[in-house]
């Protein structure tokens, strides 16, 4: 898949361009969007040859610095009011949101889409309650292909 998602695609559009994180980043389809919108993107992954194929493909003068980095281990913290948005696309890992709601700035948001069935899932309405006191602008529980939460949020 190299096409970026949907809801990426909606809330990039709703916001200037900033600094923005793509956790779990895989080869950086959502990383290589954002740039190419004049996004500043920082992009994680534990594969190193998936951030080798995002530096191969990004362009000498889009803003993405990739980083090899294992979240579970915590190699990688999220700076307090330091991006515009961050994505969680297909990544679960529950200790992070704390830094994620943290890691916004007034303004900015988050866009994720979380499966809901697996060994790394979510319960039905948790990704919306992790958010709570959040403006929600968009939310949705898909059953097909596989069942997912996706969410757009924007910080107060």
């Amino acid at each position: 898949m190299t096409d970026p998602s949907p809801l990426l695609v909606e809330i990039a559009s709703l916001l200037p361009p900033g600094r923005a994180l793509d956790l779990a980043c895989g080869t950086g389809r959502h990383a290589l969007h954002l740039a190419r919108l004049g996004w500043k993107v920082t992009a994680v992954d534990i594969e190193l040859d998936a951030i080798r194929q995002l530096r191969a493909a990004a362009e000498p003068n889009l803003a993405i610095d990739a980083r090899v980095v294992d979240l579970e281990k915590h190699e990688f913290a999220i700076e307090p009011n330091a991006y515009d948005l961050i994505c969680d696309f297909h990544y679960l890992q529950r200790d992070l949101f704390p830094q994620i709601r943290e890691g916004v700035r007034p303004g900015g948001a988050v866009a994720a889409a979380i499966h809901l069935t697996g060994r790394f899932a979510l319960e039905s309405g948790e990704l919306r309650t992790l958010f709570a006191g959040w403006k929600i602008l968009y939310y949705s529980e898909s059953p097909t292909p596989r069942p997912t939460a996706r969410l757009i949020a924007r910080k107060a």
